[in-house]
């Protein structure tokens, strides 16, 4: 059932919207018309900001029954040089803290209206998120602290989002790292974070450290080599009191493995990919001194991300195949796998669902979600039409 504008609008309490986050009333009637501001029809019923606006990052929800705001979490900046980005960004603090960035996907747990939500990035409430942080945390946390968020990583092999194998955990993990206010969207300092975190057994990520500021450029150097070829992702440096926007520095393993995934679905996800990832790889030679026999180990690392797993492609195509990707879901209600459905269908996904097996009390739902545009792109121009 499509709205219009108007009766959008009247779905929410602007003036109390406007006075929670400080925007003037008719910029929030603006972005409902713009569609900035999107309504998402289902059980719990709510908008999302799509985008950010003014000081209100993009993924921040607002339920409407029962009433309630859940700020979306902010982007982390990344330092491509360690030594003078983390001297002049954290230069009123005297030490950082040195978390792992874990590969998977970014999820908030929140409790609305006495039930337990989990959202994505992007501010929608997914089902299977929900199941898991209900299975995976509980109620304890919410019901001594209602209005804060509880911001981590769902990482494992089944997870629909970002599969990643390589961690030891069986099935899907949630590791917490930042926990936050609701509406406010203020973060604990790190160490409160953990002190409460430990207090109800919740997982959080790898904890490697505080340094000296001066000094941490030399470990964080240290832990991303010492990571070798594991392809664990990197690492996340924070301000002690979190006064301060954290900042990223990632792996070359972890750039090329994000390389390698993309360019198998070249036109999907290949450009938004690679230049970034391509400056992180020069950046990084450079400020560990490479020679030139590592310089080329990075440069064949480099290109074989990019052009195998595009031939790979171009080869499977060329024998008809149709290119996709399998993922999977481990869930303990079939109706989960069946709200999953309709929420990948409103991310505009093509995914076909397979059958469930049942293993145990819980089914395994594997997905295959199609990509439309690389599969259209390889074969027209293998049936000899023109790249434009």
């Amino acid at each position: 059932m499509r709205h219009g504008v108007s009766e959008l609008i009247n779905k929410l309490d602007i003036d109390k919207i406007s006075g929670l986050l400080e925007i003037p009333g008719y910029r929030i009637a603006g972005a409902i018309q713009r569609k900035t501001l999107q309504y998402v029809r289902g059980m719990p019923e709510f908008f999302r900001f799509d985008k950010p606006m003014s000081t209100v990052e993009g993924g921040t929800s607002i339920f409407i029954e029962p009433f309630d705001i859940i700020r979306g979490f902010p982007k982390i900046p990344r330092t491509l040089i360690l030594y003078p980005a983390l001297k002049r960004h954290f230069t009123s603090c005297g030490s950082v803290i040195v978390e792992e960035k874990m590969n998977g996907y970014n999820a908030r747990v929140a409790l609305v209206g006495g039930s337990i939500v989990g959202l994505t990035r992007g501010g929608f409430v997914c089902p299977y998120t929900t199941e898991k942080a209900n299975e995976l945390i509980g109620r304890d946390f919410f019901l001594e602290h209602p209005d804060l968020v509880l911001c981590g990583e769902m990482a494992g092999p089944d997870n629909p989002y970002v599969p990643k194998s390589f961690y030891d955990i069986e099935s899907l993990e949630f590791y917490l790292f930042d926990i936050r206010e609701k509406i406010s969207g203020k973060p604990l300092p790190v160490m409160e974070r953990k002190a409460l975190a430990d207090n109800f057994g919740i997982r959080s990520v790898r904890f490697f450290g505080e340094y000296n500021v001066d000094e941490a450029h030399h470990r964080v150097t240290r832990i991303i080599k010492e990571f070798g070829d594991s392809l664990h992702e990197g690492v996340v440096i924070k301000d002690p009191q979190m006064r301060l926007p954290p900042v990223k520095y990632t792996s070359t393993q972890s750039n090329c493995a994000d390389l390698r995934y993309a360019f198998e679905f070249y036109n999907d996800l290949g450009r938004d990919f690679f230049f970034p990832r391509v400056c992180r790889e020069a950046f990084q030679s450079v400020e560990w001194g490479e020679n030139e026999e590592d310089r080329r180990k990075r440069c064949q690392r480099l290109g074989e991300s990019i052009l195998l797993p595009m031939i790979n492609t171009i080869n499977r195509k060329k024998q008809g195949e149709r290119i996709s990707e399998t993922v999977q879901i481990r869930v303990r209600k079939l109706e989960t796998a069946r709200k999953f459905e309709e929420h990948l269908h409103i991310l505009g996904m093509d995914a076909v669902f397979e059958e469930p097996e049942k293993i145990g009390d819980e089914y395994l739902v594997r997905i295959k979600k199609i990509y439309m545009s690389t599969n259209d792109k390889t074969e027209s121009t293998l049936r000899g039409e023109l790249w434009s």
